[in-house]
Formats: C-alpha cells, structure tokens, sequence
C-alpha cells in the first residue's frame, strides 16, 4: 500500500536535487578562466554548467580599455546525469587552446630609415623552423646587396622575434609609404590605408601606424596583433581595420530560475538490472511537495558602458527587475525571492505562470509513450491501462477506461469505470475505496469498501470494511473475498460448483498486529526471565555476605532498570492487544453475508473461527453468527452508502459522478 510519505521520499532526493540549483557571476581574464571560476563556485566540471556572457572581455592596448570576461553560470538543467566515474567527476579543467598551435617558423625583412631589418620568428607546437636558405630568398626579394651567410645562419639560431639590421641602403624619407586614418561607424572602428613606398622608401611600422592614428584621435581598441601583422605582411591600397570601439553591454533584466523541467527535455535513461532500457520509466511529471522551492527569482544585472575608440565613454542600461508570474496553488517567499508550492501535485508553466496541479490528467492510454506513472496527487486517465504498466497515486486514481495486467496503487480511491481484467498478475491497492465495472482474475485490496456493479471472477479481493456486489450480473464466483464486516451479493458460486470462498467478522491487519504484539510480548517475558535470574543471584549473594565484584554490582545495576524499562513496555503492549481483541470481539457479533439471489454449493463462508460448507442451493438469505455458529436469517439488504463521492479534482478529470456504468 503506498503511503504519502513512501511517495515523498522516493521523489526528495531529485526534488532536493532540483531545489538546490543556484547561479553565480564570475570573471576571469578569458571565457575559460571565468568558467573555471563559475565550476569552483558550484562544486561542479565545467561540462555540467550553462552560463550567460554578461560582458565580452577584451585585451586592450599596452593595459588601457582592458576588460575581464563575465559570465552568470548555473548548473545545467537536466532531468537525471547517468553515472560518472570519480575521475570525471573530479574538478579538471582541459581546454584545447591551451595546446600550442602548430605553425612552422617565418622570416620577414622590412626596409626600414636605419637600413635593412630581419626578423625569423620561431616556430610553435610541432612546427618547423625556417632555413637559411628560406631566409636568403626573403632577403634578395628586397634588396640586390650581398649578405654573409654567417650573419644570417647566426640570426636564424637566435630566432629572437625581433628585427635585427642587416645591411644598408639609400633612403629616401620622400618616398617613405605613407598611412592615412579615418573613423568610421560613429567612431567605433578606425581604419587605415597605406600608400606603398616609392624608390628609397621604409616600410609602414608598427610606431609609424600607431603614431598615425593617434593624431587621428584613437585613444581606444587598438587592434595591436593586426598592426603587427601589417608592419610583418604590408598590405597596400586596403582598408584594414586597427582599432575597434568596446559596445556598451546592457544589463540582463532579471529573470526566472525554474527548478523544474519547463519544456520537452529528454526523459533519463533508466536500465533495468542486466542492463536493457526500460522505456516504462518515460514519464516527465514534475512531482512537488508542498512547502518546496519551485523557483527562484534572479536579480537584475547593471549595464556596462562602451567606449568609442576616440574613447568617449558610451552608457548602458541597467537591467530591469522582473514580477515572478505565479499561478495556481503557489506563491511567493516573504522576501519576493522564491516560489513556493501551496501543495503536493505537479508543477509546470501554465501561460507563464508558474502552476502546481493537484491533478495530472492521461489524455488516452497508458502504454509505452506514456510510462509509468508516479504522482503526488491524483491521477486521472481518459482511456485504458494496458499489460505490464503502473500508476502509483497519493492521491485518487480514476480510469475511463479498462485496466488489465498490471498494478495500481493510491493512497485514497481508485475507480475503473470498464472494469479490472487482471490476467492472474494484475493488482489493485486502495487505501480508501475501489469502485469497478468488473474484477476477473485480479488481486484487489482496500482499506474501505470495495463495490462492483457486475461481479467478480476468480480474483482475490480483500476489504477492510465492506464488498458490495450489486447489479443485474453482480455475481462472486470463485477465488477468495474477505471484508471485516460485510459482503453483499446478487449470487455465490455458480452452477459449475466453482469453489469459492467468503469471510467476515475478521480483520487481518488487526489479527496481524495481535499476533505481532503477542510474539513480542513472549520475546520479553523470556528477557524478563534471564534478568530476573541474574538480579536474585546477586541479591542472595548480598544476603549471605558473598564478595561481589564491582563489576558485577554495575551490572545488577543496568539489569534492574533494563526490567523496569521492559515492564513498563509490556503494559503498554497489554492495552493495545486489550483493545484489539475488544474490536475483533465486536466484528464477531457484526460481521454478516448477504445473497439476494443464489447461494450455489461448493461455496464455503467463514464468519470469525465459524465455517458452514453449502451443499445445496439456498436463495435470499443473509449469514450471521451467533452462538459461535453460522445462522442463516432471512435476506437483509446493505445499508452502505456506495455512490462514488469524488474530491475536488472532478471538474478536471473529465469523468461523471456516481457509480460505474453497467
């Protein structure tokens, strides 16, 4: 029998899971550094998180306009993570660019007003450096002089990245390439054009192109790589590019943290003990208890302003704080920070609202698309359950529908509207009443009444309190059907003489818990025995002035208020099993069969210890006890009120008040 609270701990571990979910801003000098910083925070690899860039970070020129990466980084919302090892999940953070690139080594010669200038780069990675021969081409592509190989091979083993004169020409400043600096896109961007050098005439270099555009105003965003790479590759006659204004970031308006799924997530994986996928366990309910955390609210983020490249500062607007949408059935923390669920059931977004529904509602069957289904409400399903799935309710269950082999339980009632066809495996488990078009071949067990409008077939149906078998075919043929106080009936048995079995005036939970109570009691009378023994031991040796060791006086001492202990637990045992024989003495007077039709032999029936075999047909009667015997009275009809009372989930379940169609 499933219990509110055997709900609720199968579900609190992902609902604390879930509830836990936070965010956190962190910075760093890179995207990477600040995610390392984000996956510290949270105690988490870097793979599990989702973030949001607040801020593009940004090198700078020589420190000016530098600005750190920021991001708001959060774990990532999924429905279940499969099993890692402890390596993956230690905190280990590898990056691919942290890996040197692979680039072979390169020599470059510019004429520069001081004379001929080489620079040989060296490689990276596995790259490959550059020859002498390599370099010796370079060269003669600018100038005809001749120069020593010696020099140059010396150069080369240095590789020191830096320009190294060489030789010396006839310069011209005249014919010197000249660079020209204009803004454009309201500042943003500052872009050069270079005039190649005539007869005699330097190269561009890097001072050269910076001082140019700082006499055109660039304070900001100098692109230094791109100018280095120009003064290495000049590139004349093009627009390039040197300096890009920083764009104001505007802050993140404040924002929802759901903990729950909110759209169509993939369901886990769940694998059955040899390893198959169980494609049983699909079912995405959001399954909440009340009291817990559905959501949080995330503050608002203040803006970053910009800066053009002249380096006029460019405002940002703040983010806007947002008002948590709440919907049914939740509401908000005192503080404005988090929602809250008013009850158990299912949460989700209903028109942006966050909502908690008491009912969840299978628009068809349930079968394989559907699953399994475990909820903290009541369910309610418009069609079938078919072979081999299960619903679990704290709650009521009602099936439009049929219910074959397969397994349902709920704390409160469950009604099927076409009857249970069990397959000899299915079973019914209620915790209050179970209402039902049929039951054939089907384990049934309630904690209130069970009623059947036209009979039941081979099964096995425990009540605590009642069976009710009426309608025009509300017959009780074969299998075995137990209520502590009454079952009522059109017929018993059947024509064939099926062997079938009734019993009232007997509770089995309370003979259960009697025998419980008796076993413990005889376990501590036996315990009461040996201390009792051990405790006059000690006092005899006491009386005739025997040494007694301390030890021994330290245990007389735990085993007297170990006895008091036991004593004081076996009077409480007395009173329980006192009253449980009380109420079983009084289903003895009461418990009662009532056939309004026909009793068939090979029905056995059993009020309390009294059996009484049938033998032979007997119409209308109604069997009591009395006398300790089984006494046959005319027919009394139940006074049982057995209409269907549904709780507030009817206008959603779609289904029609009273009993189950005939």
């Amino acid at each position: 029998m499933v219990t509110m609270e055997q709900l609720q701990a199968y579900l609190r571990e992902s609902a604390q899971e879930d509830a836990s979910r936070r965010q956190v801003t962190a910075q760093g000098s890179t995207l990477e550094e600040a995610l390392r910083e984000a996956a510290t925070e949270l105690a988490m690899p870097i793979r599990k998180l989702e973030y949001d860039l607040v801020q593009q970070g940004s090198s700078g020129v020589l420190g000016i306009g530098k600005k750190p990466f920021i991001i708001l980084a959060y774990p990532a919302a999924e429905q279940a993570i499969l099993a890692t090892t402890e390596e993956d999940d230690a905190l280990t953070f590898t990056f691919d660019a942290d890996r040197p690139v692979d680039r072979d080594g390169a020599a470059y010669v510019r004429m520069a007003p001081e004379g001929v200038l080489l620079k040989i780069v060296p490689p990276t990675g596995n790259g490959v450096p550059v020859t002498e021969r390599d370099t010796m081409t370079a060269i003669n592509r600018r100038i005809s002089t001749r120069i020593e190989g010696a020099l140059v091979s010396k150069i080369i083993k240095q590789a020191g990245n830096e320009w190294v004169r060489v030789a010396d020409y006839s310069h011209d400043p005249m014919q010197d390439a000249y660079v020209n600096c204009e803004l454009i896109e309201n500042d943003m961007k500052a872009v050069i054009t270079i005039t190649p050098p005539g007869n005699g005439g330097a190269d561009p270099s890097l001072e050269g192109i910076r001082a140019s555009v700082e006499i055109a105003g660039v304070s900001h965003g100098l692109l230094l790589d791109v100018i280095q790479d120009i003064e290495d590759h000049p590139r004349y006659r093009e627009r390039l590019v040197v300096a890009e204004g920083t764009p104001p970031v505007n802050g993140a308006n404040g924002r929802m943290v759901y903990m729950f799924k909110t759209g169509n997530e993939k369901a886990p994986i769940v694998q059955t003990p040899d390893g198959r996928v169980d494609f049983k366990e699909v079912n995405r309910i959001e399954n909440v208890v009340q009291g817990q955390v559905v959501a949080k609210v995330a503050d608002p983020k203040p803006g970053v302003s910009g800066m053009t490249v002249t380096g006029e500062v460019i405002p940002a607007t703040d983010g806007k704080p947002i008002t948590p949408a709440i919907g049914n059935n939740t509401h908000l923390s005192d503080d404005g920070r988090a929602v809250i669920a008013d009850m158990n059931g299912q949460v989700k977004l209903v028109q942006g609202k966050v909502t908690v529904e008491p009912v969840y509602v299978v628009n068809g069957d349930v079968n394989v698309k559907e699953g399994n289904i475990r909820f903290l409400g009541t369910v309610v399903v418009n069609g079938n359950v078919e072979d081999g799935f299960s619903i679990t309710a704290a709650g009521d269950i009602e099936v439009m529908g049929s219910v074959s082999r397969c397994q349902l339980e709920a704390e409160g009632d469950v009604i099927v509207h076409q009857g249970i066809a069990g397959k000899g495996d299915g079973s019914v488990t209620a915790g209050g009443n179970i209402w039902a078009k049929f039951i054939e071949n089907a384990k049934i067990t309630a904690g209130d009444l069970v009623v059947v409008s036209d009979g039941i077939i081979n099964s096995t149906v425990f009540a605590d309190h009642r069976i009710i078998c009426r309608g025009k075919r509300a017959s009780i043929v074969g299998g075995h059907v137990r209520a502590s106080e009454e079952v009522d009936a059109k017929n018993l048995g059947s024509v064939a003489g099926s062997e079938t079995l009734v019993e009232v005036g007997y509770d089995p939970k309370s003979r259960e818990r009697l025998l419980e109570l008796e076993a413990r009691d005889a376990e501590l009378a036996k315990e009461i025995d040996e201390i009792t023994l051990n405790i006059t031991t000690v006092e005899t040796m006491r009386a005739e002035k025997k040494k007694i060791t301390p030890e021994r006086l330290k245990q007389y001492a735990i085993l007297r208020k170990r006895r008091e202990k036991i004593n004081a637990f076996r009077g409480r045992i007395a009173k329980e099993v006192s009253s449980i024989q009380a109420y079983l003495e009084e289903l003895k007077v009461n418990g009662r069969i009532s056939v309004s039709g026909i009793v068939y032999p090979g029905v056995k029936v059993a009020i309390k210890d009294a059996q009484l075999q049938i033998r032979r047909e007997t119409k209308s009667v109604t069997y009591v006890f009395e006398a300790g015997l089984i006494k046959v009275t005319r027919y009394e009809e139940s006074t049982a009120d057995i209409t269907i009372h549904r709780r507030d989930y009817k206008a959603k379940g779609g289904g029609s008040s009273g009993a189950p169609a005939n």
